[in-house]
């Protein structure tokens, strides 16, 4: 893989080549200002990250977790820019450091635009479903391929195709962002279904086969942003694909702001102590070049809230020098599509992060109204599948007509669909909803509540 084509700053569905000529804003800037102004994005303030947002305190949802993400990602796709850049000097002539901090930007801000709500309870609900009424396969006369995206339902291909298509408008290429920050999106570059003899080499230990980051449906203008920007393939079909550079960048970002920040979350709510905060981020904090100068700046602070804060911070400016030096250590077979492993499982305070610290995360998200959410949310989505799904199950139900009226006609079925995109559609229509607006509309469809008039 090569920059000059990693880098493309051609937009998915625009052929014009001089459309970012204006030099105070990049190419990807503009790909971070189009996600952050989307409806998309906006409905993230009301989709829980862990803990359910309460009346007397201010805690992380999905919104302001992945801004979070944007700024730690932008930090390292800066330092790396400046590595790559002193690397191989040739590319200073087209490129400057920023760039790469703009497109790692970018793709971290619109990490989380495809989760369900309820998040990944929410995708449970959808492959449940699917995979409990495995008549529909049949009936709807749906491929492998397109079987297995609703039954292993995925929130990160999802999001690729929020961003690439099915606007209100049918603008067929969605927001048009660069193909750059749609390959930095996709940390699983590959589809749901993979036929195992084409894969050119076994990929069992590769963390990009974990899960899938495009539907059977955007197979084709995925392919197309993989040519686009060079990506290696990894099989004989050309449907599976290295991950771009930039996208291991995104990972560490999501895995730094979650492991850190998830702890100050618990620690407002009361479920840490001040000592079990220290306990557990002060050995980082330790670990710093300028360790008992911060220290003595930390035994100066007397608000413990300021505290907990200033450890915050301090921890992820460690881990983000660390995953630094894991990206260029990995250089060479990270660009020959090789390296394959989250940055952050190999840093040098790896101990911590994965040990007390993925412990105590652990058992922030046993808490019982993490649990109770959990379930709830569930039950919350299975039931409005079961309820929308009838509009293609049963369509001459007068309660099916009903239905399809309250749903909006972005979602509506159009003669040319397919049977496939019938019924993603109506999982469009209930996956992009908010938590609040799931929990409402199951109420008043079951009788819980009624709609004021």
């Amino acid at each position: 893989m090569n920059w000059k084509s990693l880098l493309n700053n051609q937009r998915l569905g625009d052929s014009r080549t001089d459309y970012d000529t204006v030099s105070y804003r990049s190419a990807f800037q503009r790909d971070f200002d189009r996600i952050i102004f989307s409806s998309a994005f906006r409905r993230m303030q009301d989709k829980t990250q862990v803990f359910p947002v309460p009346e007397s305190d201010f805690v992380h949802n999905r919104l302001t977790h992945s801004l979070e993400v944007a700024m730690v990602g932008r930090s390292l796709g800066n330092l790396a820019g400046d590595f790559i850049l002193n690397k191989e000097p040739e590319l200073k002539e087209d490129f400057t450091m920023n760039i790469f901090g703009d497109i790692v930007a970018a793709a971290a801000l619109a990490h989380d635009l495809g989760n369900p709500p309820f998040g990944h309870n929410g995708e449970d609900a959808i492959g449940d479903f699917f995979s409990k009424n495995n008549f529909i396969k049949s009936d709807f006369e749906l491929t492998n391929s397109q079987w297995k995206d609703f039954t292993k339902y995925e929130g990160n291909a999802a999001g690729f195709r929020i961003l690439v298509n099915h606007h209100p408008d049918e603008n067929n290429s969605g927001m048009r962002l660069t193909y750059a920050t749609l390959a930095t999106f996709a940390k699983y570059p590959r589809p749901a279904f993979i036929n195992k003899e084409e894969i050119i080499e076994p990929d069992k230990k590769r963390t990009s086969a974990k899960k899938f980051s495009f539907f059977s449906s955007e197979s084709k203008l995925f392919a197309q942003t993989a040519q686009q920007t060079g990506l290696a393939t990894l099989s004989k079909d050309n449907t599976v694909f290295a991950r771009h550079p930039l996208a291991f960048l995104v990972e560490a970002a999501d895995n730094i702001c979650y492991r850190i920040i998830d702890l100050e979350d618990g620690y407002k709510l009361g479920y840490l102590s001040i000592k079990e905060i220290e306990d557990l981020l002060i050995p980082l904090m330790m670990r710093s070049s300028n360790a008992e100068t911060t220290l003595i700046k930390y035994k100066a602070i007397k608000d413990n809230g300021e505290k907990v804060g200033y450890l915050r911070a301090l921890s992820i400016n460690i881990l983000i020098g660390e995953t630094k030096l894991v990206f260029e250590n990995n250089y060479e077979q990270i660009m020959s599509g090789q390296f394959d492993t989250e940055l952050t499982d190999i840093i040098k305070s790896v101990d911590v992060l994965e040990g007390p610290i993925k412990k105590a995360n652990i058992f922030l998200y046993q808490r019982k109204p993490v649990i109770e959410i959990e379930l709830a949310g569930y039950e919350v989505i299975y039931g409005l599948l079961e309820k929308f799904m009838q509009i293609h199950l049963n369509p001459d139900h007068m309660l099916s007509k009903k239905l399809l009226r309250i749903m909006p006609t972005q979602f509506h079925s159009k003669e040319s669909d397919s049977n496939y995109c019938k019924l993603m559609r109506i999982v469009d229509f209930i996956a992009r909803m908010t938590d609040g607006y799931a929990l409402n509309l199951y109420r008043r469809l079951s009788g819980q509540s009624l709609p004021t008039v």
